[in-house]
């Protein structure tokens, strides 16, 4: 009952998307799940789900970032001036573009890591900065159309590697088997060395139904990326993305700093941890991952607009922390917020299919939200409560 209870709290949020979609699959007469609706569903969002990995890394340090929206549109209008009006190549434009959004986020996160600004004046002055320089930059005025190499980055799809002409994208199917041998290699080591060192790894039918469950995910979106034009280049952009955090999270110094930072800042300090740096390239991060959103949605839509990123960081951190993270700082992970995102692009793709207004959307997404939160309020208080001490009479 008790490994039960484990992977339930674990897979939680999964098992709520998994819920909601199968809901909007009943709702919609089956249009959720068709593979060209599931590969606009990751084209659509695949912006807030960049937005999403950095802003979680935030979130962890206790802190939040109101600037990414305005970034990630300042970005766009200065790919617009490199790539239009000044005859720049892409790559010399996506490289220049990603300097300029790491000096954005190392502006603000000098004034909040070492001078001790309260992070939510910065992050709303450089919401309200950047946003300005992009309306001065565009002067109003939408710029387009990219040339296709840039349009590639969001709307381009991976070459099948032999042409066969088979009824499934080669690609799709050949990326769905080598990682579905990857997980299952990963996952018998793994258990394998928690054997070895005496460790529980727990009863092995759960052990199976994990890996049954997992390859059966992964030949899903196989078949759905397989069906459809295939895998796209952003899906690849997002895997190396999220499989390099979630390392870094988990894995490194860097990581363990992090969270120990968002957990208890001061004891961090006294054991050695250098607290003010950790939040400095935590926004540093965060200007690069909101300059390549930036990137992503203006080739998108393949103009760049001076309003362009508006909401973008409201709907980042509602990604983030109904992907689990905590408002009180310590708790979080790049994969919850992935599935926080693809909550709330279900959502609202299932509810616009359905028709209904995008005002009832955002209260549908408010809600969630504060669900979201008022669990891990429960949660903290009832983690409080069981680690006192009982007083005896």
């Amino acid at each position: 009952m008790n490994t039960i209870r484990e992977n339930l709290r674990q897979y939680g949020m999964v098992i709520a998307l998994v819920a909601i979609a199968v809901f909007f699959q009943i709702m919609t007469g089956g249009v959720i799940f068709r593979p060209a609706n599931i590969t606009n569903l990751i084209l659509q969002n695949s912006y807030i789900l960049i937005l999403a990995v950095g802003m979680t890394l935030v979130i962890v340090t206790g802190r939040i970032d109101l600037s990414v929206g305005s970034i990630a549109a300042f970005s766009g209008a200065l790919s617009g001036v490199f790539i239009i009006n000044m005859g720049w190549p892409v790559w010399l434009t996506v490289f220049v573009v990603l300097l300029v959004g790491a000096l954005c986020g190392a502006w603000q996160g000098f004034w909040i890591a070492y001078r001790g600004v309260p992070f939510f004046v910065v992050t709303l002055a450089g919401m309200l900065l950047f946003r300005g320089i992009t309306m001065i930059l565009l002067d109003g005025r939408m710029i387009g159309p990219f040339p296709t190499g840039f349009q590639m980055m969001a709307a381009g799809f991976v070459p099948e590697p032999f042409g066969l002409g088979t009824a499934l994208n080669e690609m799709a199917v050949l990326v769905a088997a080598l990682l579905s041998l990857a997980f299952i290699a990963v996952e018998v080591r793994k258990r394998a060395i928690s054997r070895k060192y005496g460790v529980e790894a727990g009863p092995i039918h759960f052990f199976v139904l994990k890996i049954v469950l997992a390859v059966g995910a992964i030949a899903l979106f196989g078949y759905w990326f397989g069906a459809s034009n295939g895998i796209p280049n952003i899906m690849v952009l997002l895997g190396v993305l999220i499989f390099a955090y979630s390392y870094m999270a988990n894995k490194t110094i860097m990581g363990r700093h992090l969270y120990a930072t968002g957990g208890n800042a001061d004891t961090a300090a006294l054991s050695g941890i250098k607290v003010k740096s950790i939040v400095f390239w935590v926004y540093v991060n965060m200007g690069v991952l909101a300059a390549l959103a930036g990137l992503v949605f203006t080739a998108r839509l393949n103009s760049a607009m001076p309003r362009a990123g508006t909401g973008f960081e409201l709907q980042a951190i509602a990604a983030a922390f109904i992907g689990g993270a905590s408002p009180y700082g310590g708790v979080g992970k790049v994969t919850g917020a992935i599935v926080g995102a693809m909550m709330v692009g279900i959502i609202s793709n299932g509810m616009s299919i359905l028709g209904i207004s995008v005002d009832i959307q955002q209260v549908v997404t408010g809600m969630v939200l504060l669900a979201a939160v008022i669990l891990d309020a429960l949660a903290k208080g009832r983690a409080e409560k069981s680690s006192k001490p009982a007083v005896k009479a």
